[in-house]
């Protein structure tokens, strides 16, 4: 069992950065992969980024590549989400999953754990 928790998010504007961050509790945190996933209101859950187990590989949504970076610290239990260039189509809760997995994984539904999500609001 995972127990996720993510913080970081808030009101900014466009142009500007913030970093998310997900802490995760239980055991074995370098075999899961980790993934950030964005929602808006009235909009299906979406794909953002994803890192395997080891933090050797990552990969991203096209609309976020070269302005969000995931990142994972072992030895804390804890996955970011470094987010630079906000737009305002950026807006939305923003989720961390946990998958027992060893490789990459984009998919909502191969995720096992899920945390509550921070809202990220990007003003124009």
């Amino acid at each position: 069992q995972v127990q996720l928790g993510e913080s970081g998010g808030g009101l900014v504007q466009a142009g500007d950065s913030l970093r998310l961050s997900c802490a995760a509790s239980g055991r074995a945190y370098s075999s899961y992969a980790m993934g950030w996933f964005r929602q808006a209101p009235g909009k299906e859950r979406e794909f953002v980024a994803a890192i395997t187990g080891s933090g050797g590989w990552t990969y991203y949504e096209d609309s976020v590549k070269g302005r969000f970076s995931i990142s994972r610290d072992n030895a804390k239990n804890t996955v970011y989400l470094q987010m630079t260039s906000l737009k305002p189509e950026d807006t939305a809760l923003y989720y961390c999953a946990a998958a027992r997995s060893s490789g990459i994984v984009a998919g909502v539904f191969q995720y096992d754990y899920w945390g509550q999500g921070t809202q990220v609001t990007v003003s124009s």
